[in-house]
């Protein structure tokens, strides 16, 4: 049974870090991690390239922090809640506006890179079965967006870009993993023919999808029906293997079902859990997201010594090798993107519905490639012999792997910003985004004040009063976004003002505490309700 499988996978997974790595690296791995970042938003450098350096430097410091990294535990344990929360936080409207360039990038793209490695592969070693230099081109072919996109927020690229990375990055490692599984199984000596490939291909994504729909309405049905936040959260950890393990099991793909499942639940999350839950469970997966994704990257850097004992190729035939495979893989998107771009609007119905962009849109797209943990746990779960008990430089390929997320991440993720600004590339219309936020804020507010003058009743005419007022204040905080920015706003001046007094009611509360005037639990309560409201005044909702 699958859960048996979850359970199974949990234990095994915690009895090995724990009885071979041990606690203490544990701890150092995640210590590293937030000091790296730290370190790294001081610089202002982006947390993964350093990461991943500060993981090299360190994987050459024999006795500290020596984790071999396991692909069962990328793939099976940090891949599913990484997609999941990725999924939730991504719109279902843009993603469907986006449909076309997310699949050319996500499955068109990614075939293309596989053939295109896996060619260069084959002339480079002549003696390698085309379908192993297949299955190598297949590790390497699917970025890992979580660079990109953080450096898309950060210099302010256009909204669709992000959207489109973003929609790239939960889909391509399902073309991937189908795409290494049928290469692996040729290689190894199964037959494959054009009927197998496509029955996998299909079960892989029709089932994906059919488990991840399932699980998406049976999830949103418990959520329904849970009113307490900790269980909420405890449903929501759970959601990406409930999902993932059952579609594996069948062999279909364990990617397809979390991102269809999340994107299901996020788009459906208003309606699905209370104000609280939605808080905690914010919070929470933040908290996850951050480990785990800084984590991954760290793991990578610290495999870089022991990849280097498993090459008997000479240095020369190495570098030249990671040099033409890191080239193609370059190379191969640019290639792929500007046609499928501009030759789809060729199609009158295409481009009535999306014009053409300008160049600078799919320039910076295409040069945001960078590959993550997912390409060398791929790498690393490789068969060690082929058929008939072959052998295949395998640590070669390995290293291949592990110099191609290096080298994109340093080349490219390093230098994405220039490019941006070199290419000009423009930002959204603040002031267009501002004016729609406060054309539907008032639309709300109208709402909100028409649905309180039905079920005000014989409720205090100060409390009406007040609540009225609120609406209106929400309505004309929305509204002075648009006005100038060099002065104070009357929102603006309301939030600084609260803070201060907000800031002396908490010590009026916390002396009264130390005191004995009033218990432990009566502060906490008061600490949170104030809390919130801070965290409102910083959101500009107060």
């Amino acid at each position: 049974m699958w859960w048996a499988s979850l359970v199974s996978v949990a234990v095994g997974g915690v009895d090995k870090l724990s009885r071979v790595h041990g606690l203490e690296n544990i701890v150092g791995l995640i210590a590293v991690v937030v000091a790296t970042s730290v370190l790294a938003r001081r610089i202002g450098v982006l947390s993964p390239i350093l990461l991943v350096v500060v993981g090299i430097g360190i994987s050459f410091v024999p006795g500290l922090l020596e984790i071999e990294l396991d692909p069962e535990v990328v793939l099976l344990g940090i891949l599913p809640p990484i997609l999941y929360v990725a999924a939730l936080e991504t719109s279902v409207p843009a993603f469907k506006f986006n449909l076309r360039p997310i699949l050319l990038l996500a499955v068109g793209l990614v075939l293309f890179t596989t053939v295109a490695v896996g060619f260069t592969l084959r002339m480079l070693l002549p003696n390698v079965p085309l379908a192993m230099c297949f299955a190598l081109g297949a590790v390497v072919a699917p970025p890992d967006a979580v660079a990109a996109t953080a450096v898309a927020r950060r210099i302010g690229l256009p909204r669709r870009v992000v959207t489109v990375l973003e929609g790239e990055s939960l889909i391509n490692d399902a073309t991937a993993l189908v795409t290494l599984r049928v290469a692996v199984a040729a290689a190894v000596g199964e037959a494959m023919d054009g009927w197998s490939i496509a029955r996998t291909a299909s079960i892989a994504v029709i089932g994906g999808v059919a488990i991840g729909v399932a699980g998406g309405l049976l999830i949103g049905f418990v959520h329904k029906r849970v009113s307490n936040p900790l269980i909420d959260n405890a449903v929501s950890l759970l959601t990406p293997w409930v999902v993932f393990l059952p579609a594996e099991s069948v062999h279909a793909s364990g990617v397809v079902a979390v991102v269809v499942c999340g994107l299901s639940l996020g788009h459906r999350m208003p309606t699905l859990m209370s104000a609280a839950s939605r808080l905690q469970m914010d919070a929470f997966w933040r908290m996850v997201k951050f480990l785990l994704e800084g984590s991954v990257f760290l793991l990578v850097g610290l495999q870089l010594r022991a990849l280097l004992a498993d090459v008997e190729r000479p240095f020369a035939f190495t570098a030249g090798a990671l040099a033409a495979v890191v080239g193609v893989v370059i190379v191969a998107r640019i290639v792929w993107l500007f046609p499928t771009t501009y030759l789809a609007r060729l199609i009158p119905r295409v481009r009535r519905r999306d014009p053409s962009p300008s160049l600078a849109g799919p320039a910076v797209i295409s040069w945001a490639g960078m590959r993550g943990a997912v390409t060398l746990a791929a790498a690393l779960a490789l068969p060690a012999t082929l058929a008939n008990g072959k052998d295949y430089p395998r640590g070669l390929f390995v290293i291949l792997a592990f110099g191609v997320i290096v080298a994109t991440l340093v080349l490219q993720g390093a230098t994405l910003p220039t490019v941006a600004r070199w290419l000009k590339v423009p930002g959204d219309d603040r002031t267009e985004d501002a004016l729609a936020e406060a054309s539907v804020q008032h639309e709300a507010s109208r709402a909100g004040k028409a649905r309180l003058e039905e079920i005000a009743g014989d409720a205090p005419d100060g409390v009406v009063e007040r609540l009225r007022q609120m609406a209106l204040s929400r309505s004309n905080m929305a509204w002075e976004r648009l006005g100038r920015a060099d002065r104070e706003t009357p929102s603006a001046a309301y939030a600084r003002l609260r803070r201060e007094m907000l800031d002396a009611e908490r010590e009026v509360f916390r002396q009264a505490r130390d005191s004995g005037r009033i218990p432990e639990e009566t502060l906490r309560q008061a600490q949170r309700d104030m809390d919130l409201e801070e965290s409102l005044l910083e959101r500009g909702d107060l």
